[in-house]
Order: C-alpha cells, then sequence, then structure tokens
C-alpha cells in the first residue's frame, strides 16, 4: 500500500488445506476479486507480525477466520480494540495482539472488526461443509456493509 494507499484493509486468514478453515481466505478472495475502491484485500495462513505494517496505513481493518461450530453457531461480527499484549504465537493469536503491536510499533491502530465464520470440517482437505459455504454469504453481506459504512466515514473525515 504506497503513496495512494487504500483506507480499508480486509485481511482473511486460515488454512486453505484445511477444509473449513480456509473461509477466512475464501472471502478475502471474493472481496479482491469484486476490485473495490479503497479496499486492499489480503489473504494469508496466519496473522504475522509483518501484517502490522499494512495496518499502520488502513482506518479500517476487517479479520476474517474460522471458528469451531460448537464454539459459534453464527457467522459473529464484532468490533475490535488492541489487547494489552504484543504476542503473536501464529494461528493461535488473534488479531487484538496484532492491532496492540501496530499500536506498540506505529503509534496507529485503524478500527477495526473481526468476523468469524463457523465450520464443522477442519480435517485435511479442499471442501468446505454445507454450513461454512453459507456462512461465507453472511460473511460477505456483513463485510460489504462494513465497508460501505467505512467509506462514508471517510468522506465524512476529508470535508
Amino acid at each position: 500500500m504506497g503513496e495512494n494507499s487504500k483506507t480499508i484493509l480486509v485481511i482473511g486468514y486460515g488454512n486453505d488445506l484445511r477444509s473449513d478453515d480456509a473461509v477466512g481466505q475464501k472471502v478475502a478472495n471474493a472481496i479482491a476479486s469484486e476490485e473495490l475502491p479503497d479496499v486492499t484485500s489480503l489473504c494469508v495462513h496466519q496473522l504475522t507480525p509483518e501484517l502490522a505494517t499494512f495496518l499502520a496505513t488502513a482506518d479500517l481493518a476487517i479479520f476474517i477466520d474460522a471458528c469451531f461450530a460448537s464454539v459459534c453457531e453464527d457467522v459473529r461480527l464484532q468490533a475490535i480494540a488492541p489487547t494489552n499484549s504484543t504476542a503473536i504465537g501464529g494461528h493461535t493469536g488473534d488479531p487484538r495482539s496484532l492491532l496492540a503491536l501496530t499500536q506498540a510499533l506505529y503509534n496507529r491502530v485503524p478500527n477495526a472488526w473481526w468476523v468469524t465464520i463457523p465450520g464443522t470440517n477442519f480435517e485435511l482437505g479442499d471442501r468446505l461443509s454445507p454450513s461454512a459455504e453459507r456462512g461465507i454469504q453472511v460473511a460477505l453481506e456483513q463485510i460489504y456493509h462494513l465497508i460501505k459504512l467505512g467509506k462514508v466515514e471517510l468522506c465524512m473525515k476529508l470535508e
């Protein structure tokens, strides 16, 4: 994200070789294929410290990941803020730690949302369960709504 950087950052993460764990990347790919202005969409296997550089230039960040259906039955959308810890432990870490690292390194953190999509099959494979497929559609609707709201807020900042 250079001088004409995009202000909304979407990060879909998960293991695309573990069936439903790939939903974060699949959603990020779908958003990338739309080529929305002011939106950058990244697909990654896990949250790594290098992503803090991208977050530092974003005004809005949307993280997308899978969760076990036993933990959350529906697509969940929650506003998040940095935690007190900057430790990133691979895929077991969460976006709040990455936001904390961004704040510690750049003294800046974007508004952020965390979208989790329930899955039932996390075995080796590339096929999504029907519930994960449905979750992707629900998540996309919610994310497009967030992007629309985010763009309105960004325009209001510029006035």
